[in-house]
């Protein structure tokens, strides 16, 4: 009875094209279908919906997305949809989704690759931001925008949030030091305002970034430069018609269907977000494995294995201050099983992360270096590979990153917020007893406590270990990437570049984005172009992320689920998304670990 329920389930899928859980994906770029479902070739739009994000993990949440719906997927569809024939038109739904700057310039140029092939490509927002508003301009033939909506194409600035103040106030200490003079994360808590060494590398960096934004927005060469417009908004529909901005004020269906008209087609076929479906015709590369990891199709394939690792770095889960991201367990245990797998040619780790726990971030290095003795790595750098995001980046063969990309920040900081005076205000009073009798041993014993400061000796003892750990980031790098240590002590001391910087500081080796980094992978895997990618999810089980054991029944899976949730509510549910990763950055700290490698600011540039 069971097996005929299952049998059921089963074929109302097949029937309903289900979308089911893929942990990894495959595509081949270039090769079109050439017959549709019942061999006959048909002229069709092709449809890109961008309104619900293209994340670079499958990991969200409990339960994984399909691969085909993270950044990789968004990226081999762009490139199939080059060599589709029968694709006359691209329409591609913007929403109001915001996109980061590295991601946004390299689907404006693989937009405007389809543009040159002379396929018009028809794009519809209901707002457009500064990188959105790069990917209309400089990848859409023609541009449409709800009534409602606006371009808020206002320029880019940094702001910083300073505490010092409110915590004297407070009777609340900060015992932070760091190695690196650029290292401004503990400045937040330690200064009112930014050093000179802050001010100077996030304003250079932030103008290497807008330089990028504005060329590459006056590379449209769409009538008159637009480059003017982009800092001077927001606009309202009617005002960014006017200024050439936009094409038409409407709605999606009739952007859809002015789409229809200039590929002279009705047929649209979703390729990505939630309507897209499985690719037309028999594609040996267009294979999905099944959830269990067992080996097959592609699997069994020569491949490229796409690594995402998104998000700030932690040993392990778990922790108020835990948004996911990458612990070194679960990301450890990946590398070394792609390192067994004969069939895994080649590794590209694409890297969004802020840093985190240095001694993670360590690890992490050792993986990869391990890792590419038996195959090559390229490193794909997203929005950002700060600190430790730069320290997993650097064993890689290859780092590739896109002119706004954030790299560097090679440089260590740690410390703890000192509560016993702010209790004192309130009648606590706080007393160590320690136990031995040697002068110092109570602050020696207590130096992770938020209940005492640091004394001299202690303060010189951290800050020593901070220095050590630098140092070991500094040789790191420089065996890494074969560069005299004293080059890359040049560009590190804690400072951010963008990724134009990087490259001129050697810490980069080509611009470029995802598209760019599997061409590069390819020739380090002696692979051709059909051959399949498969993104590869994080090997962490359920059961490993509710840290419960094997053998736990429901009732114990439901109360760590629940304790998990409750854990994460207070802090995380009121801070924004984007900068839920750099907070959780720090989680190290509250873990009892004295040093990060980690972004000394939360910095989302669109």
């Amino acid at each position: 009875m069971k097996r005929a329920a299952l049998a059921l389930v089963l074929g109302a899928c097949a029937a309903l094209a289900c979308e089911g859980r893929p942990r990894t994906w495959t595509g081949t770029p270039g090769k079109a279908p050439t017959t549709s479902l019942f061999g006959k070739a048909t002229a069709k739009v092709v449809e890109l919906d961008l309104s619900h994000g293209a994340p670079e993990s499958t990991e969200g949440g409990f339960f994984p997305l399909p691969a085909t719906r993270t950044y990789t997927g968004l990226v081999r569809a762009l490139e199939r949809v080059q060599g589709d024939q029968d694709a006359k038109a691209v329409f591609v739904r913007l929403g109001e989704r915001a996109l980061g700057f590295a991601r946004a310039q390299e689907i404006a140029g693989l937009l405007g690759g389809l543009r040159q092939q002379g396929k018009p490509v028809v794009c519809h927002a209901h707002g457009l931001d500064n990188a959105t508003a790069w990917v209309a301009l400089a990848g859409c033939d023609r541009v449409w925008l709800s009534p409602a909506g606006e371009v808020a194409s206002v320029g880019i600035a940094g702001q910083m949030v300073y505490f010092k103040p409110a915590l004297d106030k407070l009777k609340v200490n900060a015992d932070f030091l760091h190695a690196g003079k650029f290292k401004s994360g503990p400045e937040p808590l330690t200064r009112d305002g930014p050093s000179d060494e802050a001010k100077l590398a996030l304003t250079e960096t932030l103008a290497s970034i807008r330089q990028s934004w504005l060329d590459g927005v006056d590379a449209a060469k769409k009538g008159r430069s637009a480059r003017a417009d982009m800092e001077n908004g927001p606009w309202s529909p009617r005002e960014a018609k006017e200024r050439g901005l936009v094409d038409e004020i409407g709605y999606e269906a009739e952007a859809l269907d002015d789409a229809k008209k200039r590929a002279g087609a009705d047929r649209v076929s979703s390729v990505f977000g939630s309507k897209s479906q499985p690719s037309e015709g028999p594609d040996i590369g267009e294979l999905i494995r099944i959830p269990s990891g067992a080996d097959e199709g592609a699997a069994g394939r020569p491949h490229i294995a796409v690594v995402p690792a998104e998000g700030s770095i932690t040993m392990a889960p778990g922790g108020m201050l835990d948004s996911g991201g990458i612990t070194a367990k679960a990301l450890a245990k990946t590398l070394r099983k792609l390192a067994q797998d004969d069939a895994v040619k080649v590794v590209v780790l694409r890297i969004d992360s802020p840093g985190g726990s240095a001694l993670a971030s360590d690890l992490l290095w050792y993986e990869l270096r391990e890792l590419k003795k038996k195959k090559p790595i390229v490193a794909s750098v997203g929005e950002m590979a700060a600190s430790g995001g730069y320290y997993m980046a650097c064993a890689a063969d290859r780092i590739v990153a896109e002119p706004t990309s954030i790299v560097g920040s090679i440089g260590v900081f740690g410390g703890k917020l000192v509560l016993n005076e702010a209790l004192a205000e309130y009648g606590v009073n706080t007393v160590t007893f320690p136990a031995s009798p040697e002068p110092g041993a109570a602050s020696r014993a207590t130096y992770m406590s938020a209940l005492s400061k640091w004394d001299d000796p202690t303060r010189q003892r951290v800050q020593k270990q901070m220095e050590e750990v630098y140092q070991l980031f500094l040789e790191r790098v420089a065996e890494s990437r074969g560069l005299p240590i004293d080059t890359v002590r040049a560009a590190a001391e804690g400072r951010i570049w963008s990724g134009k910087q990087g490259l001129e500081k050697k810490l980069v080796d080509e611009l470029g984005g995802l598209s760019r980094s599997l061409e590069i992978a390819r020739d380090l895997g002696k692979l051709d172009a059909r051959a399949p990618v498969v993104v590869v999810g994080r090997d962490e089980s359920l059961i490993e992320t509710l840290l419960v054991g094997e053998g736990a029944d429901a009732k114990t899976v439901e109360r760590a689920v629940e304790r998990v949730l409750r854990e994460r509510e207070p802090l995380l549910s009121a801070v924004p998304g984007e900068v839920r990763p750099f907070l959780s950055a720090l989680a190290p700290l509250m873990a009892g670990e004295t040093a990060l490698a980690t972004l000394p600011f939360a910095l989302v540039v669109r």
